[in-house]
């Protein structure tokens, strides 16, 4: 699904928008005074837009995805990050708010302290000597998967800002549905994607927590013609050969219907992280304060879920070293037994 923004539109929400961040640029962007801002400046999105994403947030759609064109952003942008860390969030003050304003229809930011140092709103940019890791640093193809599918308070939604395409324009951000893929799985993968055969390993994005791997889960749950979908290319791994033959199955088909986005600047990307897996067509970086630069931003449909790991008045949750993440473990010889069978 996609919906645009006029220009006359564009225009008259980036002065709002801009009045919103004067008011508030003296305060840090995980303030919670700041966050009610955000909310309340989410009143002067259009309401064609508003009623877009809070239908999204309630029913979603078939893929998964709902692409914003023509967002107001910063009529002067700095130089991309060369280290995926931008300055202060007033050298971008409309882009800032015009995500936090999308966000606060779809429910409310959450961050983790092992990614991005725990920012509100992180820079996707390409780093010099990651070109070839599975992370939002690299260059290469990245692979199909559920973001931080293996943390407790996983983002129900995710948000992917352009501020700068890729110089080639030729990176395409891809989303595969479960409502569109499943039709096409046969009964046996189906009811195997369905069993508790599979494991998780934590992002080498979450630095020490890398090295575990959840307990065994499933990639689809709950209602058959509406399922929850958990799936990672990349780090999943199934163990038995049922599982193994599911997963392969899945992914055939998950290439066979894919859709894909060519983000130019001012487009904004909301994808449903429940049921929709993302990944990313590779680029050419050329690492001269140009480059490809998106901003990200996560939500929650019930912030209330995850209290118990996050500080009072912080949106962001502990270390998982700190949550002692519940039926994780290291990778063991079995784990490589089980995964290869």
């Amino acid at each position: 699904m996609e919906i645009s923004l006029t220009d006359s539109e564009c225009a008259d929400v980036r002065g709002r928008l801009a009045e919103f961040a004067r008011a508030s640029n003296d305060l840090p962007l995980d303030s919670e005074d700041l966050l009610a801002d955000a909310e309340v400046a989410g009143k002067v999105l259009p309401d064609r837009l508003v009623r877009a994403l809070r239908g999204f947030r309630r029913g979603g759609n078939d893929t998964g995805a709902l692409l914003i064109r023509n967002v107001p952003t910063d009529t002067a942008l700095p130089p991309t990050p060369h280290d995926g860390y931008s300055g202060h969030w007033t050298e971008v003050p409309v882009a800032t708010f015009a995500q936090l304003a999308v966000v606060s229809q779809l429910g409310e930011v959450i961050a983790y302290a092992d990614e991005k140092a725990g920012n509100l709103i992180q820079d996707v940019v390409p780093v010099r000597g990651a070109e070839a890791r599975q992370e939002n640093t690299g260059t290469v193809y990245l692979e199909l998967h559920t973001e931080n599918g293996f943390h407790p308070h996983k983002p129900d939604f995710i948000t992917l800002l352009c501020l700068r395409p890729d110089h080639g324009r030729a990176s395409h951000t891809v989303v595969g549905g479960a409502a569109e893929v499943l039709p096409e799985l046969s009964a046996a993968c189906t009811a195997a994607l369905r069993r508790p055969e599979f494991r998780l390993r934590v992002s080498s994005s979450f630095g020490a927590g890398a090295d575990l791997r959840t307990e065994p889960v499933a990639v689809l749950s709950g209602p058959v013609d509406s399922p929850e979908f958990l799936a990672d290319f990349h780090t999943m791994e199934p163990l038995t050969g049922a599982a193994a033959a599911a997963l392969d199955e899945l992914k055939a088909a998950l290439l066979r219907s894919l859709r894909g986005a060519r983000l130019d600047a001012g487009d904004l990307l909301v994808i449903d992280n429940r049921t929709a897996v993302h990944g990313r067509t590779p680029f050419t970086a050329r690492y001269d304060e140009t480059d490809r630069w998106l901003r990200r931003c996560f939500a929650v449909s019930d912030l209330r879920r995850s209290r118990g790991v996050r500080s009072p008045g912080s949106r962001v949750c502990a270390p998982l070293a700190v949550i002692g993440l519940s039926g994780t473990h290291p990778r063991t010889e079995e784990d490589a037994r089980c995964s290869s069978s």
